[in-house]
């Protein structure tokens, strides 16, 4: 097996991200774009409102006429238009967003009239276009409204419909396959003989997936074969814009994943200095990424964390693709590691203003607990002695938006 030098995380991120590009825009219909991000400007075909229309439930008046009491000459609701119009001691009763009759140029409201027996008496005057609204007044035709590179939400889905737009062109999500690796894995449903536990690589693994904007698709479970890896992986590869598998990525002889990814593509690296996840394995395979993350529970999901998502999210368009990293006081002493820096699992709570941490417990990689309720990653050099109550060190929160580029603002301080 070959040999890998290790490198920094820092390192890795890098190349990782100079090889996730973002996917090639396509239409989508309009309900599948949400969370999408536009890969091209919208301009308005058209105004809207695209006829003048009333703000409010009222009366359609002319408001230079001071006749009063007046007659009520028709009604016009919402959804057509009707055949009337207002001339000097008259009025139409309207909805709220009626068409304006001909001849009528304000409103007055409902709540400013009193009827009786088909006569409309007005409490005061109003001004010339009072609670109309006219035509364009929210856009208009030739305007720019969204702007590529935008990522659609609620909002900028119903504005795209209310302009006629059934579909728009967008970066897609990413297709993820995701395969779990190793004759001891059985599926949760099965009740583990003796050497056996039940997966749950995949099962978190696909859900980071969902919850980074991509579309997971599983692939099962392989077993330490070479022949049924290397199909697994190529049905990945056929079907998805990236591969991620775990396990099967150390030193041993059953670890296949690297010799069959170093003879089918190029390996950018297969060690990292980190803990966990110092195993971490990144390939391209026919322009595709590959990820072989750890076996370990903790170390799968951190690597995703620190490594995939940010490249799925690179993948979608995205611009901000990193999450915050924040200063952080320890409430508690937490030990890191001698030899490698650590991304240590930890609940931060605001206090007095500031983040402090504690330490979900012990930090081992196979310990998939310590990542339940942890809302944070704190970042620790390496460090044989512990790190002491009320000390400052980095975190990265979880539970946050991404708000940074890559580079980040941080790294060029």
């Amino acid at each position: 097996m070959r040999d890998y030098d290790i490198i920094e995380a820092d390192a890795a991120l890098d190349i990782v991200l100079h090889h996730a590009l973002p996917l090639t825009p396509r239409p989508v219909a309009l309900l599948e774009a949400l969370d999408l991000v536009l890969a091209q400007d919208v301009i308005a075909l058209e105004d809207l409102p695209p006829f003048p229309c009333s703000a409010k439930d009222g009366f359609a008046v002319i408001a230079a006429d001071t006749t009063n009491p007046r007659p009520l000459v028709g009604e016009q609701t919402a959804g057509y238009m009707a055949d009337l119009q207002v001339v000097p001691g008259t009025c139409v009763r309207i909805t709220t967003g009626a068409p304006m009759p001909r001849g009528a140029d304000a409103v007055i409201m409902v709540e400013y009239t009193q009827e009786a027996q088909g006569m409309i008496t007005m409490q005061g005057r109003v001004a010339q276009w009072a609670d109309v609204r006219p035509v364009g007044q929210d856009i208009t035709r030739g305007q720019r409204v969204l702007e590529a590179g935008m990522r659609l939400g609620p909002q900028e889905i119903g504005l795209l419909a209310s302009l006629g737009y059934t579909s728009v062109v967008a970066h897609p999500r990413p297709r993820v396959a995701v395969l779990s690796t190793g004759d001891e894995i059985v599926e949760p449903d099965a009740q583990p003989r003796p050497g056996q536990i039940r997966d749950s690589n995949r099962y978190a693994l696909m859900a980071a997936v969902q919850r980074a904007g991509a579309q997971p698709v599983s692939l099962g479970i392989g077993s330490d074969r070479q022949d049924e890896l290397t199909d697994k992986i190529e049905e990945g590869l056929a079907t998805c814009d990236v591969v991620i598998t775990s396990g099967g990525v150390s030193m041993g002889e059953l670890d296949l994943i690297k010799p069959i990814l170093d003879g089918r593509g190029q390996v950018h690296f297969g060690r990292v200095n980190l803990k966990p996840g110092k195993p971490l394995t990144f390939a391209t395979v026919d322009n595709k990424p590959v990820f072989a993350l750890p076996g370990f529970p903790v170390s799968s999901l951190v690597s995703f964390e620190i490594f995939v998502r940010p490249a799925l999210r690179r993948m979608g368009g995205q611009r901000l693709i990193l999450r915050p990293h924040v200063p952080v006081t320890l409430a508690e002493p937490i030990q890191g590691d001698a030899w490698r820096p650590e991304f240590h699992r930890a609940r931060l709570t605001r206090e007095n203003g500031a983040f402090m941490a504690r330490t979900t417990g012990m930090q081992s990689s196979a310990r998939l607990l310590s990542m339940v309720g942890a809302n944070g990653l704190l970042v620790l050099p390496k460090q044989a002695q512990p790190f002491s109550a009320g000390e400052t060190v980095t975190a990265i929160l979880l539970d946050h938006p991404e708000s940074e580029p890559y580079p980040p603002s941080w790294a060029q301080q």
